[in-house]
């Protein structure tokens, strides 16, 4: 099983640059143009932000961008997650479950989260997306159900997606903005066949592991932060990327970063001091 995994395209309503000089879909294009040659791709996965509004045009660009390169591909499936700058309605409205091309799909009754199945392999998305908030959270209502569905073992095991990872490097940012409930998710899939957690919303790679599952972080495809700035502090440069993950095989999970080739890469976007994250940090961390 080999997925390219995409995170955080932050496309606008319009083709135009974002407020940091930035055009997401210029970038989006690039980072699908780099990736052409790759063989024998078996589904695409999108792990939310994908609009930075939540505007239906931006959806539509992504399902016309990604679906476009998925059928280069030989029509290889295509599933989308949200993320904390995603709308739940006007994502449905272009993105339905946001499995798109699969199997099968069983939405389930809250946020956006459905089950598909590829190549004997089981796909999960769930919807960590808070609205109005940086960081997620899994309701108990989807872990109840996933904890359910994963009852029964898939083929050759299950990938399991959201956006908001349930692992850090302990930088303020990520401490505060990734997944609120991590035990929870660690309680839902103790035991079962999840192979891999693909997330991201962190805008770099990181893997790690969350008891004994394998979870990756892919970096940002709009951009990407820089963590040799100063601790506390945070900075984003430009530069496109995406993964390749591999599942099975006798080293598996494999997992390889793609950075597109940008004249203009690691150019810095924005940065913050220690005092503005501080900032940042405290007016969105929840209550008690």
């Amino acid at each position: 099983m080999r997925i390219l995994h995409l995170s955080d395209t932050h496309l606008e309503r319009d083709d135009a640059p974002n407020r940091h000089g930035i055009n997401a879909t210029d970038s989006l294009r690039l980072m699908l143009a780099e990736l052409r040659h790759q063989r024998g791709v078996d589904a695409i996965v999108v792990t939310g932000d994908l609009a930075n509004d939540g505007a239906v045009e931006a959806y539509a660009a992504v399902k016309e961008l990604v679906g476009g390169f998925a059928r280069s591909m030989g029509g290889v499936p295509v599933f989308y997650t949200t993320g904390n700058h995603d709308e739940r309605e006007a994502f449905g409205k272009v993105l339905g479950s946001g499995h798109v091309a699969a199997d099968a799909v069983f939405p389930v009754e809250f946020g956006c989260a459905a089950v598909s199945t590829v190549g004997g392999y089981r796909f999960i998305t769930l919807d960590s997306l808070v609205p109005g908030e940086v960081y997620g959270v899994l309701s108990r209502a989807q872990l109840d159900w996933l904890e359910e569905e994963l009852r029964t073992p898939a083929e050759h095991g299950t990938v399991l997606a959201f956006h908001h990872p349930p692992i850090n490097l302990g930088t303020p940012m990520q401490r505060a903005f990734g997944l609120k409930n991590p035990g929870e998710l660690a309680d839902a899939i103790r035991g079962s066949d999840v192979r891999v957690v693909l997330t991201g919303h962190f805008h770099l790679q990181l893997f790690g592991f969350l008891e004994a599952t394998p979870v990756w972080v892919t970096p940002g495809v709009v951009n990407r932060m820089d963590l040799t700035t100063a601790y506390g502090a945070e900075r984003a440069v430009r530069g496109a990327s995406a993964s390749l993950v591999e599942l099975g095989g006798e080293t598996g999970p494999m997992f390889h970063t793609f950075h597109a080739r940008d004249p203009r890469a690691h150019e810095t976007v924005y940065q913050l001091d220690a005092e503005q994250v501080r900032s940042i940090v405290e007016r969105h961390t929840p209550e008690g």
